[in-house]
């Protein structure tokens, strides 16, 4: 329900009513344009602090708004069956729907997911989706799937003297005007070697552009150091790989890097993927 005040007594009218050509139809317009305007996370907050608002910010006008232009096409194309979201929840249920289940896209080999707080699109490269150096070698990697990821498969790193994992997404899939952060997901197994001693380094750019800013870090640092990765909420570690701003999308692609700043044996690490979340998100 929501409250008009009029001549000092508080009305209530129905959402039915709010459908009317009455002039709580266009106060209920006015609000709903009104919060449109503001962030998902903020009006979610409004919505649980003001009740009397709450027919009208829970409304499908104005999470649709929230959802990405191209999310119906982004639902039907991933991996499973998803089409029932679309039909069978309200778009505010949709929203946090994808918010915490991130949906699986491109055979697998990517998941997409939407930020809590600001709605823009969040992507992880899996494994597969990334270019792993020696990554097809059965003596190098070793593929398995893990109750605890997201994707059919990771990769467990047997043995390398050239650690390299990369990267390539189309800016065009991001959401604009928005800075990028971007992460390694990993683990370790107990057994490792070469991530304590040996920096490695991270490396985001655009496609084609020469101007790089790299800066490097020990993966695996020993206790009297302090360490810079760290745990998330799915089981799995992160450590920022590079940030960048998609301005409108048309830059062709970014490229994340990261490889070894010294040729040294490396083992004992499971790579989940590189994941791209907008700056200060979840």
């Amino acid at each position: 329900m929501i409250y008009m005040i009029q001549d000092d007594n508080q009305k209530e009218f129905s959402p039915e009513e709010s459908k009317m050509d009455s002039p709580f139809a266009m106060f209920a317009q006015c609000i709903s344009h009104i919060i449109s305007l503001i962030t998902p996370g903020n009006a979610s907050k409004l919505s649980s602090t003001y009740p009397a608002f709450k027919s009208v910010v829970d409304s499908d006008s104005v999470w649709e708004k929230f959802l990405p232009s191209d999310y119906k096409k982004i639902i039907s194309i991933s991996s499973f069956s998803t089409s029932s979201l679309v039909t069978s929840l309200s778009k505010k249920k949709l929203y946090f729907h994808l918010c915490y289940n991130p949906i699986l896209i491109n055979n697998n080999t990517m998941s997409f997911a939407l930020d809590h707080e600001s709605g823009k699109k969040c992507y992880m490269v899996g494994a597969r989706g990334l270019s792993i150096t020696w990554g097809s070698s059965p003596q190098h990697w070793k593929w398995l799937s893990l109750p605890e990821s997201r994707f059919p498969e990771v990769a467990e790193l047997k043995l390398v003297w050239c650690f390299e994992i990369m990267a390539r997404i189309e800016t065009k899939i991001l959401s604009s005007k928005t800075n990028y952060a971007t992460y390694l997901v990993f683990k370790f197994v107990e057994t490792r070697e070469g991530f304590e001693t040996r920096p490695i380094e991270f490396d985001v750019y655009f496609e084609g552009n020469d101007t790089h800013k790299m800066h490097s870090a020990l993966l695996d640092p020993p206790a009297n150091m302090p360490l810079l990765s760290l745990n998330r909420r799915d089981g799995w570690m992160e450590i920022g790989i590079g940030e960048f701003f998609n301005e409108n999308g048309d830059d062709g692609a970014v490229i994340c890097r990261v490889c070894e700043s010294e040729p040294t044996p490396k083992c004992g690490i499971i790579i989940e993927g590189i994941e791209l979340r907008p700056k200060n998100g979840r």
